[in-house]
């Protein structure tokens, strides 16, 4: 029951959270030993902050949780690779593993350098890569839609 595809479908639940408020439609979710202990989706417009992304909120209310700044022994499920500033953020966590969906040409580390990462972090991509990456192309295609019906 507890596996990469029942994790990453709670972290399409947060995407799907953002989506709703009109946000990047980004989730991610927080495990450690099998148990959510950090929730996330993008919220830099509703909060006004470029950092504000899912990656972030779920990290950050992991370590408030576990009251511990490490996360060695947690996974972070999020629909998106991470960015630079993500995974950078997942570096000092010392995050013991990333799971994402959709890969990212254009802004994921990956198209830098996995050198962003903690050199034990161990990363895994592709998990419902179609579902995390049609939520993604939905919410840009309504974008534009809407867009070109306001000219």
């Amino acid at each position: 029951m507890f596996n990469d595809e029942y994790f990453m479908r709670e972290a399409l639940k947060e995407a799907r959270k953002a989506y709703d408020e009109n946000e990047i439609p980004v989730g991610a979710v927080v495990v450690c030993q099998n148990r959510i202990v950090g929730r996330g989706h993008n919220q830099s417009i509703a909060l006004n902050d470029a950092t504000a992304h899912a990656e972030m909120v779920a990290l950050s209310s992991a370590s408030n949780y576990l009251n511990s700044r490490y996360l060695k022994e947690c996974t972070l499920y999020v629909t998106l690779e991470p960015c630079v500033m993500c995974a950078g953020a997942s570096f000092w966590a010392q995050l013991g593993e990333i799971v994402f969906g959709a890969a990212d040409s254009k802004n994921g580390f990956s198209k830098h350098s996995k050198s962003y990462l903690h050199p034990a972090t161990l990363i895994k991509g592709g998990v419902l890569e179609n579902e995390c990456l049609g939520l993604i192309q939905s919410f840009f295609k309504n974008l534009r839609e809407n867009k070109n019906s306001t000219k």
